[in-house]
């Protein structure tokens, strides 16, 4: 196997604000592996929380794990590998999803297909960051019509406090009231037990489907006080990095959000589906700041999950990848063998 890496810088069109801070782009990873006939891609989206703060660190922990010659011929044995050597999460994503990339490819099948799945009927969700209400009047159109989709994620748990989300609840609401969207709320952890509560009962009466990550990551211990006669559906995201987190709160919440980058891939994701359906759970799939061909890994194990947040790639400017279309909506996988995402011509 051959391993080669290649660093692009992603621009978002529009720069994303949540309760940890703003960004208005980042350096990806990208990790090729080939057997000398089908080369499978897969992608690094860094973060300090995920491991691996830079590409450079990400591609310093596969160079050091790959000196260790685990076997590339088994996405699960190098994932269980990856894990004993204490890889950074979202470097070991970008590995293994070259590795099914690759597996997809030699078995002449979209990867979607290979690992039994269907394709996705949920509507993507696209997210809208922690800003005022007059920028949010301005941005809606651009988000939700421009790109014709009606399924929205505000982030809220804004440093200003519960009456910043309010207002900026408020004015998506009042678009709600001009056109039919579905709106959820993901707070990042950036609100207290008592905020939590209060948000979550004023959110309950204004069309609110389902609120992630109320509590910050540290303090699920006060979870179940916030899921007794909770008024909506709590998912966990950053609470829930791997499988073997889910028992843990699964008395606590409704359902678990997994992203490629936290759990270290397409495997890992695996694990949490088998995990959440074993606890009755819900499941939704998140992402970070992504391209293409991470968001194609994603898209292929989508069609068995409950809600899908695969919106990253639309807000780049520009995408350097593809392979994930919109298609009425939804983050579609495509037709073709492996997971879809490439490299656009021009590069």
């Amino acid at each position: 196997m051959q391993i080669a890496y290649k660093t692009l810088y992603l621009k978002k069109l529009f720069p994303l604000r949540i309760s940890r801070g703003v960004r208005d782009g980042q350096s990806n990873l990208y990790v090729s592996v080939t057997d000398g006939n089908y080369t499978g891609w897969g992608e690094t989206s860094p973060g300090e929380s995920e491991g691996a703060a830079t590409p450079e660190a990400a591609r310093e922990a596969l160079e050091r794990f790959l000196a260790t010659k685990p076997d590339l011929t088994s996405p699960f044995e190098t994932y269980d590998a990856g894990l004993r050597s204490n890889v950074a999460p979202c470097a070991l994503a970008a590995l293994d999803i070259a590795l099914w990339d690759l597996l997809a490819k030699k078995a002449g099948l979209p990867l979607y297909q290979l690992l039994g799945f269907s394709k996705p009927k949920q509507a993507t969700s696209i997210t809208i960051g922690i800003m005022g209400p007059n920028e949010a009047k301005e941005r809606l159109p651009l988000i939700l019509e421009n790109m014709g989709l009606r399924t929205l994620k505000v982030k809220l748990g804004s440093t200003d406090g519960i009456e910043a989300d309010k207002a900026l609840y408020n004015e998506v609401l009042d678009y709600h009231k001009k056109y039919p969207i579905s709106i959820r709320v993901d707070a990042n952890g950036g609100w207290s037990l008592d905020d939590a509560k209060h948000m979550m009962q004023w959110l309950a009466a204004r069309e609110c489907g389902y609120v992630e990550q109320p509590l910050k990551e540290g303090q699920e211990y006060d979870l179940p006080q916030l899921y007794k006669n909770r008024p909506l559906p709590i998912f966990v995201d950053e609470s829930c990095r791997f499988a073997t987190d889910i028992p843990k709160w699964a008395h606590a919440v409704d359902g678990v959000n997994m992203k490629l980058m936290k759990c270290g891939g397409i495997t890992g994701a695996l694990r949490i589906i088998a995990t959440a359906h074993a606890f009755k759970l819900k499941t939704m799939i998140g992402c970070m700041g992504e391209s293409s061909i991470s968001i194609a890994a994603g898209a292929a194990v989508s069609g068995i999950l409950d809600h899908i947040d695969l919106d990253s790639h639309l807000n780049l400017n520009p995408d350097p990848c593809e392979g994930a279309p919109l298609v009425n909506e939804i983050t579609m996988p495509l037709d073709i063998a492996g997971h879809g995402g490439a490299f656009k011509h021009n590069l």
